[in-house]
């Protein structure tokens, strides 16, 4: 059954840096109109100091400094059942190219439904720029089917 010891859990402070290019690419893999997000100029000419991290993007960031297989080892959980079920994002300012963002994160709920079929974790991660300014709050839940 799911661990509810686990609530506040932290799983750790991971570090990235913005990368132009990498926010180019992505930009232009979700289909991305807009020029403020490939054109460095477009993006000043609109009062942004640099390419500005499209919304979702943050998710990217955070998974890459985080060792998928160890985290699941924490939680108990087995790659083979997982699914990700979900994923919010609360904004407080912009990110931009040429950042390093923080991101602090914890287990926020662990809860389970179907009388324990499905075991559910949400982490909560705190994401925070060079300054330490609050950039954005990230939850995503994962789901392990046991059934």
């Amino acid at each position: 059954m799911a661990d509810k010891s686990l609530i506040g859990r932290s799983l750790g402070v991971t570090v990235a840096e913005v990368e132009k290019g990498r926010l180019r690419f992505f930009a232009k893999a979700i289909g991305e109109s807009d020029p403020v997000y490939v054109d460095e100029a477009a993006a000043k000419a609109a009062g942004h100091r640099s390419l500005p991290v499209p919304p979702t993007f943050l998710m990217c960031l955070e998974g890459e400094g985080r060792n998928l297989v160890e985290t699941l080892k924490v939680l108990g959980f087995d790659l083979g059942r997982i699914l990700h079920a979900e994923q919010e994002f609360v904004y407080h300012r912009m990110a931009y190219a040429g950042d390093t963002l923080s991101f602090d994160t914890r287990v926020g709920d662990v809860y389970d439904k179907k009388n324990g079929a499905l075991e559910f974790v949400v982490q909560e991660t705190r994401i925070t720029n060079q300054a330490g300014e609050h950039v954005a709050d990230m939850r995503s839940s994962v789901v392990q089917r046991n059934a």
